[in-house]
């Protein structure tokens, strides 16, 4: 059919159609830009008619005429019938200016009178269609939109080909989408236009999975049941959606250890070549969708003799993957294994993990078999559960461990010891290790609900706290509860006391609160004989002393390492290790605090325990922004983000260190945004203590993007934040230098000094060489701005050699460039009556600096004041002695302005200096020229000789 520009659909919001898509969908939107076609292929349901439409409506505005057509399967041996779609509203338009054979022809083929066929009248259709191309186009672009070219019938694919390859440079272009598996769009690609591109769409990652989930109102999905869906969708959407929908409406959830239920439509879709299988291969299919890891062997063992000719009549019809290597039984797509399990009876389904049981060779399968083959409780089958949750829990796979704690609950009996809750709990801890906090909080708040022993109570509620993440402001009113429950028992009370210790510092944003409370917690335990909630109570009041500058730190820091340690508490992010790392790194200890965090996210890899896995990532990429290894830094941080999403854990903590990554080594609008993103997650959490560090990075990012104004608003706010805290060591947070930095460029160098001054004592105090040095660093711009530049230039002389001991590899290629700019700008503007200092224009030694620290943003910024010259390097914020008394009523930047007009810079070397837009610098003139008396720069430069405008 024909879409006419004047009678299109508004284009409306469209925030699912490209959930992770959002490259290809940019790729493909500048390639119909340009003028150039796309073809979008990938296999059945992974979003090609989706991107199509979006991509059609996007751009649709832009051609005069769209034509478009879709095929179906059952339509696709009717010929001319993808023809009929495209040409027949614009057939009366076209035909008039066709040759008579071309238009009886085409006439015919659309309309069915007569007896055309590509045989009789080949040439003639062939050439039409190209005819009525051109006929349209030369009244205004064309846009040919076709779906599922796959089921096009073979009369209308083989004229599109002829025409699309004969089109040249008439102004057709087509947005196509076939379905292919693997490289079969070769075909398609050749009956294209020549500049066509392209397109695979792969599968969604689980986060992408998620946010698809989530807009589509399919919001109580637990992370857990999210993760399923995307292993048994295998990230197609269409498949995750289909999920998504049934697992919603149904009114119950699968069981512990069981698939996924797979609605009807998409057992039809996947099983429909089941009915060619036999019976007997059929059952060994279910006895491999059963299997953790179905092989050969296994089938064998479980009973099935003819496993290796029933799946390779299986792998024949396309169920079954067909491996090159490996004795691996592999399902073409999990969800066609999902989709047989669910389509089995129970009683069948039971029988199968009945001969598992005996016949897989892990005990940890052995017992999960044994218990989907059990019905009703059983005192033996939920201690061999237990003793498989322990050995999971010891093989690193909590998330294993706690889906056998809800197994065995299900079949503890209520008088056994322990009991069903009590098993429940277990599975609720080994949930939150794995990083599944929803699934842990539904199981604590499930036990609650039937609890009367104040211990189980107690570490119910503790589960409940935890789960709650840095969102501690929404459990508030759990606490009073919970020392209700905990009563006089110092083992109990130690748990709730360490929980209001982080309350403290969290949601009242109080470190010397938190460190009472954990001092408390830690006295408790220790009369409870609670030897792990005393270690991490004592770890947690070592961290708080050591951001707090306290001088006990190295004393606690001793006392939480103390023997006898317990395994867990050593590894956890929160532990021991943790917090000797934090006074290894703020005391400039870097490479034993690159060892210590390395070793530590070995061992939590090993043990599985995501929550730890996430932060350790975010410690050991901030160890290597120190040292200057930005790029790996980078990775590093990224790879932390991805698991914190994934997750749900820490995402504003790994969001804040990721943008500093990017600022550094990355994409500044990139380390922007997730600074922003990073102070909601803590404005909506209450969580003073992130938002700090949220808005330190933004003012970093603010830095580097060259908005120095911006960066102050942001690290003002942090200095009043870190007060309010109580936080007195600027090793914490390290942005003392940057904001007295951004306040120099915006003319306020005063204020920048306060600042030096005020974190130079606390700094001179704790031995913080390094914080000692960039302080150095930025008051040598403060003096530079005074018009002291030899002073300044011997400071940071000085300061690039110290920051270099120390190996602060991106600090010290700041120093270089900052010395570079101040003796460039002594070259560029000599003292008064004396000498021209030698002119310095060579920037190579901070470009080498930041090029071995791969911080691509700062080389940027190295490339820029090479290019401009001198003349454009950042100038004193002190006007010239001669103007002074003229610019004293101007704010800071229109002083700036208007000193650099006076040096003779021009508007957009003005703009490049201060990092403004050009249109600031016009603006702020305006303002000048208004507040002074005068109509133009060239006043400004009479002032700067001492002339008055008459």
């Amino acid at each position: 059919m024909t879409v006419r520009r004047d009678f299109q659909e508004p284009s409306r919001s469209r925030p699912d159609l490209v959930i992770g898509r959002e490259d290809l969908f940019t790729s493909a939107r500048e390639q119909l830009g340009r003028g150039g076609s796309v073809l979008l292929h990938g296999p059945a349901g992974i979003g090609k008619s989706t991107v199509l439409r979006a991509l059609a409506a996007d751009y649709g505005g832009a051609a005069r005429t769209v034509l478009r057509c879709s095929a179906t399967e059952s339509e696709s041996h009717l010929p001319f019938l993808a023809l009929a779609d495209l040409f027949g509203l614009v057939l009366d338009e076209v035909s008039g200016g066709l040759p008579a054979a071309q238009r009886t022809a085409l006439e015919s083929a659309l309309t069915g009178r007569g007896e055309s066929t590509l045989q009789s009248d080949g040439l003639a259709l062939r050439l039409a269609v190209l005819s009525a191309l051109r006929t349209l186009a030369a009244k205004g672009p064309v846009l040919v939109v076709a779906d599922d070219l796959q089921w096009l019938d073979a009369a209308s694919a083989e004229l599109l080909g002829f025409a699309a390859r004969r089109l040249g440079d008439t102004p057709v272009q087509m947005l196509c989408a076939v379905r292919t598996e693997g490289q079969e769009y070769d075909r398609h690609l050749r009956a294209s236009p020549p500049d066509t591109l392209a397109v695979r769409l792969g599968p969604l990652t689980r986060t992408q999975v998620s946010a698809l989930l989530d807009h589509r109102g399919y919001t109580p999905l637990s992370r857990s049941t999210i993760r399923d869906i995307h292993r048994t969708s295998g990230g197609n959407p269409l498949f995750a959606l289909e999920l998504g929908r049934a697992l919603a409406e149904s009114p119950t959830r699968p069981r512990p250890g069981e698939p996924l239920p797979v609605p009807t439509s998409l057992r039809a879709l996947v099983l429909s070549r089941l009915e060619m299988l036999s019976g007997e291969a059929r059952r060994t299919l279910l006895v491999a969708s059963a299997g953790a890891r179905p092989t050969l062997a296994l089938l064998h063992a479980a009973g099935r003799e003819h496993a290796e000719a029933e799946t390779a009549q299986a792998a024949a019809l396309g169920l079954l993957a067909t491996e090159t290597e490996g004795p691996a039984v592999r399902f073409a797509h999990p969800l066609i294994s999902a989709a047989l399990y669910a389509e089995a009876p129970a009683q069948e389904r039971r029988a199968v993990h009945a001969a598992l049981s005996t016949a897989a060779s892990d005990p940890i399968e052995r017992a999960r078999h044994l218990a989907l083959a059990t019905t009703g409780t059983d005192p033996e089958v939920a201690a061999r559960l237990a003793e498989a949750g322990a050995l999971a829990r010891d093989r690193g796979a909590p998330s294993v461990a706690a889906s056998l704690g809800l197994l065995a609950a299900r079949h503890t009996p209520a008088d056994s010891t322990p009991g069903p809750d009590e098993r429940r709990l277990q599975a609720a801890e080994d949930a939150i290790t794995a990083g599944e906090a929803d699934l842990a909080r539904d199981i604590a708040r499930d036990v609650l609900t039937r609890a009367t022993v104040p211990a189980e109570r107690v570490r119910a509620w503790m589960v409940v706290i935890e789960a709650a993440g840095q969102a501690l402001g929404e459990v508030d009113a759990v606490f009073p509860q919970v020392l209700a429950d905990a009563g006089d028992d110092p083992g109990l009370l130690a748990l709730v006391h360490y929980q209001l210790a982080w309350r403290g510092l969290v949601v009242e944003g109080d470190f010397a609160e938190a460190r009472q409370e954990a001092a408390h917690a830690a006295e408790l335990a220790a009369r409870g004989a609670d030897r792990r909630t005393e270690l991490m109570a004592l770890s947690f009041q070592a961290s708080t002393e050591t951001l707090m500058g306290h001088p006990d730190a190295p004393a606690t820091v001793k006392r939480a390492l103390k023997e006898p340690q317990d395994p867990y508490v050593a590894c956890h992010h929160n532990g021991a290790g943790s917090a000797r790392f934090r006074w290894l790194i703020m005391s400039d200890q870097l490479p034993e605090a690159r060892t210590t965090i390395t070793a530590l996210l070995r061992e939590v890899r090993r043990r599985g325990m995501v929550e730890s896995e996430v932060h350790f990532l975010r410690f050991l990429a901030e160890t290597e922004l120190r040292t200057g290894h930005c790029g790996r830094a980078l990775d590093l941080a990224r790879e932390s983000l991805r698991l914190a999403r994934d997750s749900g854990i820490g995402e504003g903590a790994s969001a804040m260190l990721t943008s500093l990554a990017e600022a550094s080594a990355g994409d500044v609008d990139r380390a922007l945004a997730l600074a922003r993103e990073a102070a909601d997650h803590a404005e909506v959490d209450g969580d003073q203590m992130y938002l700090s560090r949220a808005l330190a990075a933004l003012g970093y990012a603010q830095l580097v993007a060259g908005d120095p104004a911006a960066a102050v608003r942001s690290l003002r706010r942090v200095r009043e934040l870190e007060h309010g805290l109580g936080i007195n060591d600027p090793a914490r947070g390290r942005w003392h230098g940057d904001l007295a930095e951004a306040l120099v460029r915006i003319g306020e160098p005063a204020e920048a000094q306060d600042v030096i001054d005020t974190a130079r004592a606390h700094a001179l105090r704790l031995g913080r060489q390094s914080v000692l040095a960039v302080l150095d660093r930025a008051e040598a711009l403060v003096r530079a701005a005074r018009g002291e530049h030899d002073a300044a230039v011997a400071r940071l002389t000085s300061v690039r050699d110290r920051l270099g001991r120390l190996g602060y590899g991106l600090e010290e290629a700041r120093a270089a460039f900052a010395l570079a700019r101040l003796r460039d700008r002594a070259a560029a503007f000599p003292r008064a009556g004396g000498a021209p200092l030698p002119a310095s224009a060579s920037y190579d030694e901070a470009a080498r600096l930041f090029r071995r620290c791969r911080a691509l943003p700062w080389l940027r910024q190295v490339d820029a004041a090479v290019a401009a010259g001198p003349a454009a390097v950042e100038p004193a914020s002190v006007a010239p002695p001669v103007a002074l008394d003229a610019l004293e009523g101007l704010a800071s930047m229109e002083r700036q302005v208007a000193s650099l007009v006076m040096e003779g810079a021009t508007n957009r070397e003005i703009a490049a200096r201060l990092f403004i837009s050009v249109k600031t610098v016009e603006a702020t003139l305006t303002r000048v020229y208004r507040k002074l008396g005068i109509r133009s720069r060239v006043d400004i430069v009479r002032l700067a000789a001492g002339r008055r405008s008459t």
